[in-house]
């Protein structure tokens, strides 16, 4: 058969919204199944199911990979690792360089000791590496530059994954979360005020606003993933900030993509503001088109997202995507498989794009997700 793909981003139903991507591709005739996040540990048996029923009821998986280490990504996998032989697992484990950052926290001078606790701090990873050691699966590292199949990481870069680790909130003992605390106090009040004004305001075409914060850096850590398969140019996001997004792009000339120019372009982190901005959006998938643009579905644009998350997608990310030429389409109740020359599925149909929202929320008081 020829080179296909069917890139499966699954409907992670819950209060939340949450993230779970299979993907079967077929490569000068070698078959590979890659399964990028699970959603909520409650979703991993759909995981399990959608991987029976539609890639023909294997019992290997390839490569399973864990962008970072929330719940709504990492929690599904361990059904998934627990269900399959597994060939590869790729998963970053902050306790792995504990002797690389130990100087950088102030109250631990054992290497063993801060390992500890950061096993105790990332227990959706630790769960995860149980697993791999007593089923024999070899751990590999995602950083940037790694091939995973026909998949190259684009972020993070190992520096900023471990600066990362240090400035986590989960890690309060670093020198570094120490010194911005005070201020972190003093806005706490003034923050919880702002983030509930989310009234939405008539836009005209082309205007954009995004938050003026910046997204957790447990976001930062998520893996981010570029792929060519069968000509169509593929970037996997999961929940990865603008830092992620600008660093990936930085990237991009060591492996031959030239930006802008995505054809399947997953939305950060279901969609919100904090994780994207106009001019990183410029960078991967073009500029803004003219007042009269309507969109031509020049490249097509999925968001993770469930229906009872009333905070996800924003409506000023789903307009960006718009005045960039994107077909958007959301998970909310449907799982949605974009593919190319992959075998035929009953009862699977077109979708409709989102409409182009003729409101956003507000400016930079609106500074929720």
């Amino acid at each position: 058969m020829s080179n296909y793909f069917e890139m499966d981003f699954l409907d992670v139903e819950s209060n939340k919204s949450g993230d779970a991507i299979t993907v079967r591709y077929s490569v000068n005739g070698e078959i590979s199944i890659h399964v990028v996040d699970g959603g909520f540990q409650a979703t991993g048996d759909s995981v399990v199911q959608h991987i029976n029923s539609y890639y023909n009821n294997p019992s290997y998986i390839d490569r399973v990979v864990v962008t970072h280490p929330d719940g709504d990504h990492a929690g599904g996998l361990r059904t998934v690792l627990e269900s399959f032989d597994i060939g590869e697992l790729w998963m970053l484990r902050p306790w792995m360089y504990a002797d690389e950052i130990i100087d950088r926290f102030e109250t631990y001078s054992s290497v063993d000791r801060l390992e500890s606790r950061l096993r105790t701090l990332y227990p959706n990873l630790a769960a995860l590496e149980e697993i791999a050691l007593e089923k024999g699966i070899e751990i590999f590292e995602p950083f940037q530059g790694a091939a995973i199949g026909e998949f190259m990481v684009m972020a993070p870069s190992k520096e900023r994954y471990l600066n990362l680790i240090v400035e986590s909130d989960r890690t309060p003992e670093s020198v570094e979360v120490a010194q911005k605390s005070a201020f972190s106090s003093m806005s706490e009040a003034f923050g919880t005020a702002v983030t509930k004004v989310t009234n939405l305001l008539r836009a005209v075409w082309g205007e954009e606003v995004f938050s003026t914060n910046e997204t957790s850096a447990e976001n930062e850590m998520s893996v981010v993933q570029y792929s060519k398969l069968c000509d169509i140019k593929i970037l996997l996001t999961a929940d990865a900030g603008r830092s992620a997004l600008t660093e990936a792009a930085d990237y991009a000339p060591n492996i031959g993509l030239n930006l802008p120019g995505i054809d399947r372009f997953q939305v950060p982190h279901h969609g919100s503001r904090r994780n994207v901005n106009s001019e990183i959006l410029d960078r991967w998938v073009g500029e803004k088109q003219s007042d009269e643009y309507q969109s031509n579905g020049s490249f097509t644009a999925i968001i993770s997202s469930a229906k009872a998350d009333t905070h996800h997608p924003r409506k000023a990310v789903v307009r960006a995507m718009i005045h960039r030429g994107a077909n958007v389409y959301t998970t909310e109740g449907k799982t949605i498989c974009s593919s190319y020359n992959s075998p035929g599925r009953a009862g699977w149909g077109s979708l409709t794009p989102e409409v182009y929202p003729t409101e956003q929320e507000q400016n930079a008081l609106a500074q929720g997700s």
